[in-house]
């Protein structure tokens, strides 16, 4: 007799629209569970998928459960961070039959000192392969592929885009993998991901830090990104940065008024009248600082 799976083990792919999901990220691709296929998601849904946090600066929450994430970024076409998009994308990868367990990851970016683990990523495993596979979709920032989980990888490309990945070991003997991506500032420590596992109720909790904490970026100021084969385009606050695989960047600064235009035409997210009003306004922590809180552009991933 089969012991039934506590589904809080799970990723509630029964749950999910496929039709509607593969549809939004433009997939159509075998429905199997090879590596074939979950390169090929993973392409379509970082290209396709912005990453904001425009929710949180509009006085909305961030729920993660499934229907949520359905009618926010499938039904109304908007993006998510981190943990919208690994709760949609394991999602349809269990519905698929992939092996998923999710791993939460300390985003560095060069920084010193010890980074809460509030970066969701997926250990992934196929049908038709015996190796198992880092997938990172809500970073923001690609890799528009999942990266194998080997010691001797090296640098490598994944498109355009070059990076590295090396093994650790971390306290407790625990493994731990760092990802190192080649950017603006040349080589540079992205995030370490112990492999131990997290399940969605270790990601409600990173969640609620992330989208409520005064020290969370997120909380502070829009910070949306799209992630394309040839271009990444960040906007920061007002600080709208276009960043090319060969490390060169082009750097422009709007006006908060210029906002909802810049998100609808570059980043393919289109606000209703009301949320562009309060962008347009400027009405965010960051767009009145001074009062002490954490707000420079470093720690724009710090939390995610």
């Amino acid at each position: 007799m089969t012991t039934p799976v506590d589904p809080s083990y799970a990723w509630n792919g029964e749950d999910l629209d496929l039709d509607a999901y593969l549809s939004r990220i433009g997939f159509t691709g075998e429905r199997t569970p090879t590596l074939a296929t979950l390169r090929a998601l993973q392409y379509a849904h970082t290209t396709g998928l912005p990453f904001e946090n425009l929710e949180i600066l509009l006085g909305r929450g961030i729920p993660l459960d499934l229907e949520s994430l359905q009618d926010k970024m499938i039904r109304r076409r908007r993006g998510g961070y981190c943990y919208e998009n690994v709760g949609l994308f394991a999602a349809a990868l269990e519905r698929l039959g992939f092996g998923v367990t999710g791993l939460a990851g300390r985003v560095s970016m060069g920084a010193t000192g010890l980074r809460p683990a509030t970066h969701a990523v997926l250990r992934v495993t196929t049908s038709d392969d015996d190796r198992a596979w880092l997938c990172d979709v809500g970073f923001g920032a690609g890799p528009l592929e999942p990266i194998e989980l080997t010691p001797d990888r090296g640098e490598f490309a994944l498109g355009a885009w070059r990076y590295r990945l090396e093994r650790g070991t971390g306290d407790l003997g625990v493994e731990q993998w760092t990802l190192y991506q080649f950017g603006r500032d040349g080589w540079i420590d992205r995030h370490t991901v112990p492999m131990t596992p997290q399940y969605r109720i270790d990601y409600a909790v990173g969640n609620h830090f992330v989208s409520t904490s005064p020290r969370s970026p997120f909380t502070m100021r829009p910070f949306v990104q799209r992630f394309l084969p040839e271009v990444h385009h960040v906007l920061d606050g007002t600080t709208w940065t276009v960043e090319f695989p060969d490390g060169s960047s082009e750097i422009r600064e709007l006006e908060a008024a210029e906002l909802p235009k810049v998100l609808s035409e570059v980043f393919d997210i289109d606000l209703d009248e009301a949320d562009a009003a309060v962008l347009a306004r400027g009405e965010w922590p960051a767009a009145h600082a001074g009062d002490g809180v954490e707000t420079d552009a470093s720690a724009s991933s710090e939390e995610d």
